[in-house]
Protein backbone atom coordinates (compact mmCIF):
# COMPACT_ATOMS: atom_id res chain seq x y z
CA UNK A 1 0.00 0.00 0.00
CA UNK A 2 1.37 3.41 -1.13
CA UNK A 3 1.11 6.60 1.65
CA UNK A 4 -0.01 9.86 0.31
CA UNK A 5 2.63 12.41 -0.85
CA UNK A 6 2.38 15.24 1.56
CA UNK A 7 1.66 18.85 0.22
CA UNK A 8 5.34 19.50 -1.13
CA UNK A 9 5.94 16.63 -2.78
CA UNK A 10 2.41 17.22 -4.23
CA UNK A 11 3.28 19.81 -5.96
CA UNK A 12 6.83 19.03 -6.66
CA UNK A 13 4.96 16.34 -8.73
CA UNK A 14 2.46 18.38 -10.13
CA UNK A 15 5.20 20.72 -11.44
CA UNK A 16 7.31 17.80 -13.50
CA UNK A 17 11.30 17.96 -12.63
CA UNK A 18 11.75 15.94 -15.30
CA UNK A 19 10.52 17.90 -17.84
CA UNK A 20 12.88 20.99 -17.35
CA UNK A 21 15.60 19.63 -19.05
CA UNK A 22 13.32 20.54 -21.95
CA UNK A 23 13.28 24.28 -20.94
CA UNK A 24 17.31 24.51 -19.86
CA UNK A 25 18.90 23.11 -22.67
CA UNK A 26 17.72 25.30 -25.01
CA UNK A 27 19.12 28.15 -22.77
CA UNK A 28 22.20 26.31 -21.93
CA UNK A 29 22.79 25.98 -26.09
CA UNK A 30 21.40 29.84 -27.10
CA UNK A 31 23.87 31.13 -24.50
CA UNK A 32 26.55 28.63 -25.92
CA UNK A 33 26.32 30.16 -29.14
CA UNK A 34 26.51 33.84 -27.41
CA UNK A 35 29.78 32.14 -25.85
CA UNK A 36 31.09 31.35 -29.13
CA UNK A 37 30.57 34.38 -31.03
CA UNK A 38 32.03 36.40 -28.00
CA UNK A 39 28.98 37.74 -26.89
CA UNK A 40 27.75 35.88 -23.39
CA UNK A 41 25.90 37.63 -20.79
CA UNK A 42 25.84 35.86 -17.56
CA UNK A 43 23.32 38.35 -16.19
CA UNK A 44 20.22 37.76 -19.26
CA UNK A 45 21.55 34.24 -19.69
CA UNK A 46 20.80 33.05 -15.74
CA UNK A 47 17.16 35.64 -16.29
CA UNK A 48 16.56 33.23 -19.33
CA UNK A 49 16.96 29.97 -17.82
CA UNK A 50 14.81 31.62 -15.04
CA UNK A 51 12.04 32.37 -16.91
CA UNK A 52 12.38 29.50 -18.82
CA UNK A 53 11.49 27.14 -15.89
CA UNK A 54 8.89 29.18 -14.80
CA UNK A 55 7.27 29.42 -17.66
CA UNK A 56 7.31 25.40 -18.05
CA UNK A 57 6.12 25.06 -14.65
CA UNK A 58 3.04 27.54 -15.47
CA UNK A 59 2.47 25.28 -18.37
CA UNK A 60 2.65 21.98 -16.15
CA UNK A 61 0.33 23.36 -13.59
CA UNK A 62 -1.79 24.59 -16.75
CA UNK A 63 -1.77 21.28 -18.24
CA UNK A 64 -2.85 19.52 -14.82
CA UNK A 65 -5.31 21.61 -14.12
CA UNK A 66 -7.03 21.44 -17.80
CA UNK A 67 -6.28 17.66 -18.52
CA UNK A 68 -8.77 16.52 -15.01
CA UNK A 69 -10.98 19.05 -16.15
CA UNK A 70 -11.53 17.52 -19.36
CA UNK A 71 -11.25 13.95 -18.81
CA UNK A 72 -8.25 13.07 -20.42
CA UNK A 73 -6.40 12.51 -16.68
CA UNK A 74 -8.39 9.91 -15.16
CA UNK A 75 -8.24 7.10 -13.70
CA UNK A 76 -7.04 5.11 -16.69
CA UNK A 77 -3.90 7.13 -16.83
CA UNK A 78 -0.63 4.98 -17.58
CA UNK A 79 1.55 8.27 -17.06
CA UNK A 80 3.06 9.25 -13.83
CA UNK A 81 0.86 10.55 -10.99
CA UNK A 82 -1.58 13.53 -11.85
CA UNK A 83 -2.10 16.19 -8.73
CA UNK A 84 -5.29 16.80 -9.39
CA UNK A 85 -6.80 13.95 -10.91
CA UNK A 86 -5.48 11.98 -8.31
CA UNK A 87 -6.89 14.15 -5.27
CA UNK A 88 -3.68 15.54 -4.22
CA UNK A 89 -4.41 19.34 -4.84
CA UNK A 90 -7.24 20.91 -5.77
CA UNK A 91 -8.30 22.72 -9.16
CA UNK A 92 -8.68 25.97 -7.25
CA UNK A 93 -5.24 25.60 -5.90
CA UNK A 94 -3.70 24.45 -9.46
CA UNK A 95 -5.71 27.53 -10.92
CA UNK A 96 -4.04 30.02 -8.80
CA UNK A 97 -0.79 28.38 -9.14
CA UNK A 98 -0.79 28.08 -12.55
CA UNK A 99 -1.48 32.01 -12.47
CA UNK A 100 1.57 32.69 -9.91
CA UNK A 101 3.93 30.66 -12.39
CA UNK A 102 3.02 33.06 -15.23
CA UNK A 103 3.22 36.14 -12.92
CA UNK A 104 7.05 35.14 -11.93
CA UNK A 105 7.86 34.57 -15.19
CA UNK A 106 6.56 37.69 -16.33
CA UNK A 107 8.60 39.37 -13.80
CA UNK A 108 11.86 38.10 -14.67
CA UNK A 109 10.59 38.91 -18.25
CA UNK A 110 10.21 42.50 -17.40
CA UNK A 111 14.79 42.55 -17.18
CA UNK A 112 14.82 40.71 -20.30
CA UNK A 113 12.26 43.08 -22.16
CA UNK A 114 14.57 45.65 -19.99
CA UNK A 115 17.57 44.08 -22.26
CA UNK A 116 16.09 43.14 -25.03
CA UNK A 117 13.64 45.51 -26.05
CA UNK A 118 9.99 44.68 -27.92
CA UNK A 119 11.06 41.34 -29.35
CA UNK A 120 10.96 40.24 -26.02
CA UNK A 121 8.22 41.07 -24.46
CA UNK A 122 6.35 40.12 -27.56
CA UNK A 123 8.10 36.50 -27.29
CA UNK A 124 7.00 36.53 -23.00
CA UNK A 125 3.22 37.32 -23.93
CA UNK A 126 3.14 34.55 -26.66
CA UNK A 127 4.62 31.90 -24.58
CA UNK A 128 2.44 32.33 -21.36
CA UNK A 129 -0.58 32.11 -23.79
CA UNK A 130 0.61 29.23 -25.85
CA UNK A 131 1.65 27.38 -22.32
CA UNK A 132 -2.04 27.86 -21.41
CA UNK A 133 -3.31 27.95 -24.97
CA UNK A 134 -1.61 23.84 -25.01
CA UNK A 135 -4.91 22.10 -23.42
CA UNK A 136 -6.80 24.99 -22.14
CA UNK A 137 -8.99 27.73 -24.13
CA UNK A 138 -11.80 27.24 -26.84
CA UNK A 139 -9.12 25.64 -29.23
CA UNK A 140 -6.31 23.41 -26.73
CA UNK A 141 -3.76 23.01 -29.16
CA UNK A 142 -2.99 19.82 -27.47
CA UNK A 143 -6.04 18.51 -28.41
CA UNK A 144 -6.10 19.45 -31.98
CA UNK A 145 -2.45 17.33 -33.08
CA UNK A 146 -1.00 20.70 -32.95
CA UNK A 147 1.07 20.00 -29.46
CA UNK A 148 4.33 18.91 -31.83
CA UNK A 149 4.39 22.24 -33.96
CA UNK A 150 3.73 23.91 -30.59
CA UNK A 151 6.91 22.20 -28.80
CA UNK A 152 9.35 22.50 -31.30
CA UNK A 153 8.57 26.16 -32.12
CA UNK A 154 8.35 27.20 -28.55
CA UNK A 155 11.24 25.25 -27.25
CA UNK A 156 13.23 24.51 -29.97
CA UNK A 157 12.94 28.14 -32.39
CA UNK A 158 11.88 30.93 -29.75
CA UNK A 159 13.61 29.18 -26.78
CA UNK A 160 16.93 29.03 -28.33
CA UNK A 161 17.40 32.04 -30.56
CA UNK A 162 15.22 34.29 -27.38
CA UNK A 163 18.35 33.18 -25.53
CA UNK A 164 21.12 33.94 -28.00
CA UNK A 165 19.08 37.19 -28.94
CA UNK A 166 19.33 39.18 -25.06
CA UNK A 167 22.72 39.02 -24.98
CA UNK A 168 23.80 38.97 -28.16
CA UNK A 169 21.04 41.96 -28.82
CA UNK A 170 21.76 40.56 -32.89
CA UNK A 171 19.50 37.72 -34.82
CA UNK A 172 22.15 34.76 -35.65
CA UNK A 173 21.89 32.41 -38.79
CA UNK A 174 24.21 30.23 -36.19
CA UNK A 175 21.20 30.40 -33.18
CA UNK A 176 18.64 29.84 -35.71
CA UNK A 177 19.86 26.57 -37.13
CA UNK A 178 21.02 24.99 -33.90
CA UNK A 179 17.58 25.68 -32.48
CA UNK A 180 16.26 22.84 -35.03
CA UNK A 181 17.84 19.86 -33.41
CA UNK A 182 16.94 20.99 -29.78
CA UNK A 183 13.30 21.27 -31.11
CA UNK A 184 13.43 17.89 -32.83
CA UNK A 185 14.34 16.57 -29.50
CA UNK A 186 11.87 18.36 -27.63
CA UNK A 187 9.25 16.89 -30.13
CA UNK A 188 10.19 13.75 -29.40
CA UNK A 189 9.63 13.44 -25.56
CA UNK A 190 5.89 14.92 -26.55
CA UNK A 191 5.84 12.02 -29.30
CA UNK A 192 6.69 9.44 -26.96
CA UNK A 193 4.51 10.57 -23.96
CA UNK A 194 1.40 10.89 -26.64
CA UNK A 195 2.64 7.37 -28.46
CA UNK A 196 1.64 5.43 -24.70
CA UNK A 197 -1.68 7.51 -24.14
CA UNK A 198 -3.10 6.98 -27.81
CA UNK A 199 -5.54 4.70 -26.37
CA UNK A 200 -6.94 6.09 -23.29
CA UNK A 201 -6.51 9.97 -25.00
CA UNK A 202 -8.55 8.64 -27.83
CA UNK A 203 -11.54 7.86 -25.63
CA UNK A 204 -10.68 10.74 -24.17
CA UNK A 205 -11.42 12.79 -27.72
CA UNK A 206 -7.60 14.15 -27.23
CA UNK A 207 -7.22 14.07 -30.69
CA UNK A 208 -3.06 14.35 -30.48
CA UNK A 209 -0.97 14.01 -33.42
CA UNK A 210 -0.41 10.32 -32.35
CA UNK A 211 -3.88 9.39 -31.82
CA UNK A 212 -4.35 11.23 -35.60
CA UNK A 213 -1.43 9.14 -36.85
CA UNK A 214 -1.66 5.85 -35.49
CA UNK A 215 0.95 3.41 -34.12
CA UNK A 216 3.15 2.71 -36.92
CA UNK A 217 3.63 6.31 -38.24
CA UNK A 218 4.23 7.59 -35.05
CA UNK A 219 6.83 5.45 -34.41
CA UNK A 220 8.27 6.48 -37.90
CA UNK A 221 7.60 10.50 -36.66
CA UNK A 222 9.74 9.47 -33.81
CA UNK A 223 13.04 7.68 -35.79
CA UNK A 224 12.83 11.01 -38.44
CA UNK A 225 12.40 13.50 -35.15
CA UNK A 226 15.39 11.86 -33.74
CA UNK A 227 17.71 11.52 -36.26
CA UNK A 228 16.87 14.29 -38.14
CA UNK A 229 18.42 16.17 -35.31
CA UNK A 230 21.69 14.35 -35.57
CA UNK A 231 21.73 15.54 -39.62
CA UNK A 232 21.64 19.27 -38.78
CA UNK A 233 25.42 19.33 -36.54
CA UNK A 234 26.48 17.58 -39.93
CA UNK A 235 24.66 20.41 -42.63
CA UNK A 236 26.51 23.25 -40.11
CA UNK A 237 29.84 21.72 -40.40
CA UNK A 238 29.59 21.07 -44.53
CA UNK A 239 27.83 24.45 -45.14
CA UNK A 240 30.86 26.07 -43.50
CA UNK A 241 28.53 27.44 -40.81
CA UNK A 242 30.03 25.85 -37.65
CA UNK A 243 33.34 24.26 -36.90
CA UNK A 244 33.55 20.57 -36.50
CA UNK A 245 33.42 20.46 -32.89
CA UNK A 246 29.52 20.61 -33.23
CA UNK A 247 29.79 17.08 -34.22
CA UNK A 248 30.15 16.26 -30.50
CA UNK A 249 26.35 15.36 -30.29
CA UNK A 250 27.21 12.87 -32.73
CA UNK A 251 28.61 10.98 -29.82
CA UNK A 252 25.10 9.87 -28.30
CA UNK A 253 23.77 8.55 -31.84
CA UNK A 254 23.70 5.09 -30.09
CA UNK A 255 21.51 6.26 -26.88
CA UNK A 256 19.17 7.52 -30.25
CA UNK A 257 19.49 4.25 -31.84
CA UNK A 258 18.76 2.40 -28.74
CA UNK A 259 15.29 4.71 -27.86
CA UNK A 260 14.15 4.22 -31.64
CA UNK A 261 14.52 0.30 -31.41
CA UNK A 262 12.84 0.50 -27.59
CA UNK A 263 9.77 2.22 -29.18
CA UNK A 264 9.38 -0.67 -31.48
CA UNK A 265 8.61 -3.10 -28.65
CA UNK A 266 7.35 -1.33 -25.85
CA UNK A 267 3.68 -0.14 -24.79
CA UNK A 268 1.56 1.62 -22.03
CA UNK A 269 3.17 2.54 -18.62
CA UNK A 270 6.39 0.34 -19.72
CA UNK A 271 7.17 3.48 -22.00
CA UNK A 272 7.50 5.85 -18.94
CA UNK A 273 11.23 4.91 -18.98
CA UNK A 274 11.81 5.51 -22.30
CA UNK A 275 10.09 8.44 -22.03
CA UNK A 276 12.75 9.58 -19.21
CA UNK A 277 15.95 8.31 -21.80
CA UNK A 278 14.28 10.71 -24.51
CA UNK A 279 14.64 13.66 -22.09
CA UNK A 280 18.29 12.61 -20.99
CA UNK A 281 18.96 11.92 -24.81
CA UNK A 282 17.95 15.56 -25.16
CA UNK A 283 20.16 16.76 -22.07
CA UNK A 284 22.93 14.45 -23.21
CA UNK A 285 22.91 15.90 -26.87
CA UNK A 286 22.18 19.54 -26.06
CA UNK A 287 25.57 19.60 -23.77
CA UNK A 288 27.77 18.31 -26.13
CA UNK A 289 25.90 20.59 -28.76
CA UNK A 290 26.98 23.51 -26.30
CA UNK A 291 30.32 22.10 -25.65
CA UNK A 292 31.16 22.17 -29.23
CA UNK A 293 29.90 25.76 -29.37
CA UNK A 294 31.84 27.14 -26.89
CA UNK A 295 35.08 25.24 -28.76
Amino acid sequence: MTSTPGPVKSWLLASRPKTLPAAAVPVVVGSAVAFGQQKFALGPALAALAGAALIQIGTNFANDYFDAKSGADNENRLGPTRAVQAGLVTPNAMKWATVLAFLASALVGLYLIGVGGWPILVIGILSILSGIAYTGGPYPLGYNGLGDVFVFIFFGLIAVTATHYVQALSFSVEALVASVPIGLLSTAILIVNNYRDIDTDRVAHKNTLAVRLGRSATRKQYAITVLGAYAVPLAQVLAGLSSIWVLLPLLSLPLAFKNIRALARLEGPALNPLLARTAGLLTLFGLLYAIGFTL
